[in-house]
């Protein structure tokens, strides 16, 4: 009870002591520093640089302490204005850029409108680098436009044509001086109107029209001498002297430049007397400066003082709260130590059993999987080739449901292992994107050929919708992409009867090589509902089926999730029941002309396709045999076939194979093995391993058996030739 009571009293003293630091410490308001800022600009228009500086960097100090970016480019901006007005034009500009740094983190456009031109000044008609400053001016225009500033735009677009014509680049200022003389002709604006003459008569000289340029030159002249500017006068003499020394008017090409040159002389000894009080102003700023400074450093001296010795009492209370907590914080834990030990050894040991058992059923998954997959797909082979062998051998047949069917529902058992596949392999991060060029219309239109039979079971339409502005050829995973366009279209046509499946393509946006694609596969099907919606993507969830049995294994739209997000995406679904869904989402692609040829070139082609090739088939299972013979035999290829491992080295014995096609799992002695004896033999004729496992789980140890290649059953036979072809003509190559 007492300890609580010290805690209580020291946390309110603590308290006390916290509020009149931050008291004494508060920062300047806003609007004080607002008040300094018009100050320093009005202490600057009058001439009076030394004070408008000092006071713009006490506000500069206060605005950079409250964090605020538009009133610490404000006084960067107005310290810069002095400097300019000082002529010390390099120090403007590094003020200037300061400014615009800042302001650029702002949303204020007027400020950064402000700061650009007077940057564009700076570079144009103090350094002559004339390039640079446009590009300010350019920006500086662009967020006049966007603020709706008029007056601003007359100016900048006076500055730019201004620019333009003074390095002869008169067509690209053309579109400003239109600008000009339609705002003038509009509004009647005095206070441009002797330049806006003068650039008239310029661009009329540079087109040769000499009747309007001379006209335009007279008229700045008569205003310049009505409203006494001697600049803009001076500036109109010289121009005009020009245009006549061009016509070769010699004589009043003279008197206009002995016109330009007494003027001249005139704002020239204004200026000389401007800056000899400058060189005053700012000897007399630096001694100012330097006894401020002193000032300034005195009583930062004593201001630090002063803290510190607040800091070391505040230290000290802390000091002493803190062995007060520690304090009973030992008494505290020396109560539980021993059983907090205790729980977190006992704790230690059933997460050691708990680890232990998820990567012994992790393994037990794969295993499982990996037999599964095996077994379905050696009898699937058959199935399937079969089919197509019937097929091409009967044309006859080529209509009949019944085949149709057969070889539809292999497919789709086929779909099935693959879809578990790719599911566990997408869960152990086992699948890389690869890159390759495709065209996305080319996929699509596979795509919708592919599904053609299961559209017209259900008497459904798919219709295509591309955007033409999506390029041609793009760069990017296009067998995944494929994958995901494939299990939305198939789940569409699914649950849609008698009606229409859109695949809708649009290029949303391009930055760099870069195109971002959205994708929209639309039907008028039976909807979802709103319940429902966040369970389609799960695994071996479906919905639907309490009126109908719709087919699927409810893994096709978990892996075009998962899919997705390997591309860095994710999908969106709209729908309501009856009226039909849409599943939304985007995906980057590349475009790189000179990429996607360096791609198609490094595509190997098929060279010997039309040479005889003598194949040796090591398969234990039947169908198998007939169906692989078939293939190779129909595609001019000479085959010979043996049951088990022994029968092929013992044939090998006797007789020269340009490739051989080597089942794995087999009776007696399996293809690893078989292999490593053939190469034990002294034999270097290709092995492709011809194998219902899936592929990464092989590799590493076919490779160390000798292999050359794998190839995963039910093949593609365009495929498996490509390998054959490939690896033939390497090792002919060699000898």
């Amino acid at each position: 009870m007492p300890f609580t009571r010290i805690v209580i009293l020291i946390a309110l003293l603590l308290n006390f002591l916290g509020y009149t630091l931050i008291g004494q410490t508060q920062l300047s308001t806003k609007k004080e520093i607002d008040k300094l800022i018009h100050s320093a600009t009005k202490l600057r228009e009058s001439g009076n640089f030394e004070k408008s500086l000092l006071i713009s960097r006490i506000a500069l100090r206060k605005a950079i302490s409250i964090k605020n970016n538009e009133l610490t480019s404000e006084n960067y901006n107005n310290i810069a204005a002095n400097y300019n007005a000082l002529a010390e034009f390099d120090k403007a500009i590094f003020y200037y850029n300061k400014a615009l740094i800042v302001a650029n983190f702002t949303n204020n456009d007027k400020i950064k409108q402000r700061i650009n031109n007077n940057l564009g000044n700076m570079y144009c008609f103090e350094k002559k680098k004339y390039e640079k400053g446009i590009k300010f001016y350019k920006k500086a225009l662009e967020y006049s436009e966007k603020i709706s500033d008029s007056s601003q735009m007359v100016l900048t677009n006076l500055n730019i044509t201004w620019a333009y014509f003074d390095v002869g680049r008169f067509e690209e200022g053309e579109n400003n001086l239109e600008f000009l003389n339609k705002y003038h002709d509009k509004h009647s604006d005095s206070s441009i109107v002797v330049v806006l003459k003068m650039l008239n008569g310029m661009y009329y000289s540079y087109k040769n029209e000499k009747d309007k340029a001379e006209g335009s030159f007279e008229e700045a002249i008569k205003l310049g001498l009505d409203q006494k500017n001697k600049s803009d006068l001076s500036f109109s003499h010289l121009e005009y002297s020009k245009f006549l020394l061009k016509q070769k008017e010699y004589k009043r090409a003279y008197e206009n430049l002995d016109h330009y040159t007494k003027l001249n002389e005139e704002i020239y000894a204004e200026e000389k007397l401007e800056k000899a009080n400058v060189e005053g102003i700012n000897f007399e700023l630096d001694e100012y400066k330097r006894t401020i400074d002193k000032i300034e450093h005195e009583k930062d001296v004593q201001y630090k003082s002063l803290k510190k010795s607040r800091i070391i009492v505040l230290l000290f209370i802390i000091v002493l709260f803190v062995l007060l907590l520690f304090l009973n914080s030992l008494i505290k834990n020396n109560k539980y130590r021993i059983k907090s030990n205790l729980d977190l050894m006992n704790a230690n040991e059933e997460l050691i059993i708990s680890n232990k058992k998820a990567e012994e059923l992790s393994l037990l998954k794969t295993q499982f999987v990996s037999t599964i997959s095996h077994e379905l797909r050696t009898p699937l082979y058959g199935v399937v080739g079969i089919t197509d062998l019937l097929l091409e051998e009967h044309k006859e047949l080529a209509s009949s449901p019944h085949l149709n069917s057969l070889k539809f529902s292999a497919r789709y058992l086929l779909s099935l292992v693959n879809d578990i596949l790719q599911i566990n392999k997408i869960e152990e991060n086992k699948i890389v994107l690869d890159n390759l060029t495709f065209s996305i219309s080319d996929e699509i239109n596979m795509i919708k050929n592919s599904l053609s039979f299961f559209a017209q079971k259900h008497n459904n339409k798919i219709v295509i919708d591309i955007d033409p502005l999506i390029p041609d050829s793009l760069i990017g995973d296009k067998l995944r992409f494929a994958q995901i366009l494939m299990n939305l279209v198939s789940n569409a046509l699914k649950f849609t009867k008698n009606g229409e499946v859109q695949i809708i393509a649009k290029q949303v946006k391009v930055q760099g090589n870069i195109h971002t694609l959205e994708f929209r596969i639309k039907d008028n099907g039976i909807g979802i509902s709103s319940a429902d919606k966040d369970k389609i993507f799960d695994k071996f969830v479906q919905v639907g089926r309490k009126e109908i049995d719709y087919q699927g294994t409810g893994l096709g739209l978990s892996i075009v999730k998962r899919l997705l997000e390997l591309f860095g995406s994710d999908i969106a679904v709209e729908s309501e029941l009856g009226k039909g869904a849409t599943f939304i989402f985007a995906i980057d692609f590349e475009y790189d002309l000179v990429k996607t040829i360096e791609i198609i070139n490094d595509i190997q082609i098929d060279l010997t396709s039309g040479q005889v090739f003598n194949v040796l088939v090591v398969e234990d299972n039947h169908i198998n045999q007939v169906i692989t013979k078939k293939i190779l035999e129909r595609n001019n290829y000479s085959c010979s076939v043996v049951d088990d491992g022994y029968a092929a080295l013992a044939i090998l014995d006797i007789e020269e194979f340009d490739i051989i096609l080597m089942d794995i799992n087999m009776p007696l002695i399996n293809g690893f093995e078989t292999s490593r004896r053939i190469r034990q033999n002294g034999i270097e004729t290709p092995i492709i391993a011809l194998t219902a496992f899936e592929k990464n789980e092989i590799t590493d140890e076919a490779i160390a058996a000798g292999m050359n290649d794998i190839i995963v059953k039910p093949f593609d036979p365009v495929q498996l030739f490509k390998i054959i072809n490939r690896l033939i003509q390497k090792t002919k190559s060699m000898v």
